[in-house]
């Protein structure tokens, strides 16, 4: 193929203007080569994975399974606390505030204000033997937490 059968002159229009070339079956080829091969790519990627995965023996696959099982029924058990300490919270902060005449909407508004200064990192550690594994889980969930309390 010679130059002069790549090269190729646009014609003018009546008015004078130039139309934009066709792109050639040549271009579209290659693209379609360049998308295919990046699939494969991915696809070559997905199997080394799993292979690796193959590859490992059973009770290596079994025992990290039995991991997350038991770092699953450990955050359970934290949620499980959590709910139960927020419902006694909010049952102790309703008494105290009914005895010194504060309505339950004040306190709720009061809730609200203070979950908005611990997502905007207030810095007030309130001390406890969770502490720190509260204020993680704080931060993986908030931008979820920061919708919530708009």
């Amino acid at each position: 193929m010679s130059l002069t059968d790549q090269l190729q002159i646009p014609r003018p229009n009546a008015d004078g203007s130039f139309a934009a070339p066709a792109p050639s079956a040549a271009d579209s080829a290659a693209d379609a080569l360049r998308d295919a091969q990046a699939q494969q790519a991915a696809l070559a990627e997905q199997l080394d994975a799993v292979n690796a995965l193959l590859a490992k023996p059973l009770n290596e696959i079994l025992a990290e399974r039995e991991r997350f099982k038991e770092a699953a029924a450990a955050w359970d058990a934290f949620g499980a606390m959590w709910v139960l300490s927020q419902r006694a919270m909010k049952r102790v902060a309703l008494d105290l505030a009914a005895q010194v005449g504060v309505s339950e909407d004040e306190v709720v508004a009061r809730a609200l204000v203070q979950a908005n200064a611990v997502l905007n990192g207030d810095g007030v550690d309130l001390g406890g033997l969770v502490a720190e594994a509260q204020l993680a889980h704080i931060d993986r969930h908030k931008p979820f937490l920061r919708k919530q309390f708009r």
